[in-house]
């Protein structure tokens, strides 16, 4: 147990991360998650954290009385495979924002809404949620939230509870994400389905398609079904949420024009970050290393033409069937009247 003195300092500092909710006992869980750690995790989840048993659990209660610092709160929603880790690493910047990277109580939300929570107490426990994960890092001016991708369903929702929080769509091509999904082997195509059956149980995949349908697609299908579920959901964002908060980017253009990338997010979140931060940004660690290789290997840079080379490589062996589901993609998108090309644009 924790007395009160150590509880209010946990709640008022950004050093100890609301890693979980417990739906059972009601209560957040919080790690002692500081800057650098944070900085070596590819994300804040249970399985690059450290010390993950020795939290420190607050009722619920407890922390809805509470009043901690708190620093405006943007997003970054994606669509998986889209260089969003490498965006929210580049928010790292000392005395200016802090990037939290799939935050796991986020997660929680969603598995507790499909495990039929009471909608009016899981609106509060996100809210709740939102307000710990905005406490700033030291002298930031902001936070920057990248879900996890099975968070989106929650984008409507979280926008909503922050009226002033602006929010960066972003997604890949539909060739480059096939190509991704190839890369990854078994595990891309045992993900997909994954990410089928997630869709599926939160009420957004694309209809036109029985469950013995679903069953007779391929892998890449699959994987292009995701894809188009999460467009879909991505377009309802902008039209409820509105063309002045919510701005969308497709992978290639970030990689392509990432300066301007920066900059132009820079003004989105009202970050004022000036011509010397945005190239610090661009020189630095989050632009000049791969955000999802181990330890040994970080130094690795990771660039447009890295990633290029890589999806050659791809191309070479999976080339004819990504192509073809390609072109069966945008089929099903004008039967189904879904914009391949999401607007507004960020750039």
């Amino acid at each position: 147990m924790i007395n009160t003195v150590q509880q209010n300092e946990i709640l008022g500092d950004a050093n100890y991360l609301a890693h979980r909710y417990d739906e059972v006992n009601d209560a957040f869980r919080f790690l002692d998650v500081p800057r650098d750690v944070h900085r070596q995790c590819t994300f804040i989840t249970d399985e690059h954290l450290p010390n993950i048993e020795q939290f420190h659990s607050i009722p619920r209660s407890e922390v809805a009385q509470a009043s901690p610092p708190t620093a405006p709160v943007h997003f970054i929603f994606h669509s998986a495979y889209c260089c969003s880790t490498m965006l929210a690493r580049a928010f790292d910047i000392e005395g200016v924002s802090m990037g939290l990277k799939e935050p796991v109580v986020l997660n929680d939300m969603i598995g507790w809404q499909r495990r039929g929570a009471d909608a009016a107490k899981q609106r509060e426990a996100m809210d709740q949620s939102l307000t710990l994960l905005s406490r700033p890092f030291g002298e930031d001016q902001a936070v920057i939230i990248k879900p996890s991708n099975i968070c989106n369903p929650l984008a409507i929702e979280m926008l909503k509870m922050r009226p002033e929080a602006k929010a960066l769509l972003l997604y890949a091509p539909i060739e480059g994400f096939l190509k991704s999904i190839a890369k990854k082997e078994m595990w891309g195509r045992i993900w997909v389905r994954d990410v089928l059956i997630g869709t599926l149980k939160d009420g957004y995949a694309i209809g036109g398609f029985s469950h013995e349908e679903l069953l007779q697609l391929t892998d890449l299908q699959v994987a292009a079904i995701g894809w188009l579920s999460q467009h879909a959901l991505f377009a309802r964002v902008i039209e409820e949420i509105g063309a002045d908060r919510v701005k969308t980017l497709d992978s290639d253009t970030f990689l392509g024009q990432s300066p301007e990338t920066i900059a132009a997010l820079s003004e989105l979140y009202g970050l004022g970050m000036n011509k010397a931060q945005i190239r610090a940004v661009i020189e630095g660690p989050a632009f000049t290393s791969h955000s999802k290789l181990d330890q040994a290997k970080r130094g690795q840079v990771f660039d447009a033409k890295t990633r290029d080379e890589e999806q050659q490589k791809v191309a070479q062996v999976h080339g004819a069937e990504i192509e073809m589901v390609a072109t069966w993609t945008k089929a099903v998108a004008e039967s189904q009247g879904i914009n391949f090309y999401l607007e507004p644009p960020l750039l």
